[in-house]
């Protein structure tokens, strides 16, 4: 199942169910929060729920896409009550780099990158049997629920930014029960959107090239993600012409770690558990068109597609003027 947040034309809220670019209207709920609450409250699946509680309102998904008017798969009504966070180093990549990869990290690991460290010791323990943690993976904060952009709204990077390039991902969407539980709503297709210019300068600038926009959506897959989920990256110039493509993979069959193992080394802290509180968790990546030395300006738009997770997700990028950060003292 697909659901989709959205406004109708005179601006109210509305989530519904996605199906052959049909969006049939959830009736009771205003937003996939709600919804999600109430299939907690109620001990009933989220599908189940949504599926049953849809009513006769339809709207075409391409009319409400056209004019602006999707919204992210989840959001809270407080920003600061969503966490966007990731991780890296967790993707295999195609057969080839997969071969290359396992080349680089073979050997001496004290002769290895602290990267290749990370990406070496998820390799090995990644995947732990069920019901243990594995290695920690590479962990990092993006920001709160106020960077996240819906498909069609500008991936705004600051002027002071080195690079704006696309890191397609999949995405975990989960929300914190009453009593500090983790639920997991379902997955969708993201773009992370890193300054890979500023992380190449020193690896312990990750944390700064991280702290930008990012989209997620349109739709939210709701249950298990698939092992196997194919899709692809495309960069459209300022005249509408892809200039740039390439497919990725990802799903646990193409990843060093499982989707339970991410889950705990993120949940596992207190401060991830608090009730009420939405996560917006991305699963790291393997294709970047920054490796194929692509500069991205703005004007330029990303899109990031995948069968599995219907609609593109598609993004404009835009650079947004930045005031000198000055403090003053009281």
């Amino acid at each position: 199942m697909l659901l989709v947040q959205f406004l109708t034309e005179s601006k109210e809220r509305r989530v519904g169910i996605l199906h052959d670019n049909i969006i049939r209207v959830v009736n009771g709920y205003a937003t996939t929060l709600d919804l999600a609450r109430a299939a907690i409250a109620t001990g009933a699946g989220l599908a189940q729920l949504a599926d049953s509680s849809a009513g006769l309102e339809t709207f075409h998904y391409d009319d409400v896409a056209k004019s602006g008017r999707i919204l992210p798969p989840l959001d809270h009504p407080d920003a600061a009550h969503c966490y966007v966070t990731g991780t890296g180093l967790t993707h295999l990549g195609s057969a080839d780099t997969r071969d290359a990869m396992h080349k680089k990290i073979g050997g001496d690991v004290e002769t290895l990158s602290d990267s290749m460290k990370m990406f070496r010791m998820g390799v090995e323990g990644g995947k732990p049997a069920a019901g243990t943690p594995g290695v920690q993976p590479e962990w990092f904060y993006k920001g709160d629920g106020s960077i996240v952009r819906a498909s069609g709204q500008d991936m705004e990077m600051p002027d002071f930014a080195l690079d704006g390039g696309e890191e397609p991902e999949i995405a975990g969407l989960y929300l914190i029960g009453d009593d500090g539980q983790p639920y997991r709503l379902g997955f969708a297709i993201g773009n992370e959107f890193s300054d890979h210019v500023t992380e190449r300068q020193n690896y312990l600038y990750l944390a700064h090239s991280k702290l930008r926009n990012c989209g997620v959506g349109p739709a939210l897959l709701v249950g298990e993600l698939p092992a196997h989920v194919e899709g692809v990256s495309r960069i459209y110039g300022k005249d509408g012409q892809v200039r740039w493509e390439k497919a990725f993979v990802s799903g646990e069959q193409n990843m060093s770690h499982t989707i339970a193992n991410l889950e705990y080394h993120h949940f596992k802290y207190g401060l991830f558990n608090r009730p009420g509180d939405v996560h917006i968790h991305f699963f790291g990546t393997a294709t970047l068109s920054v490796a194929d030395n692509i500069v991205v300006e703005a004007g330029e738009t990303f899109e990031v597609q995948s069968p599995t997770f219907g609609p593109a997700l598609r993004n404009k990028l835009a650079v947004h003027a930045t005031p000198f950060a000055k403090v003053k003292t009281l």
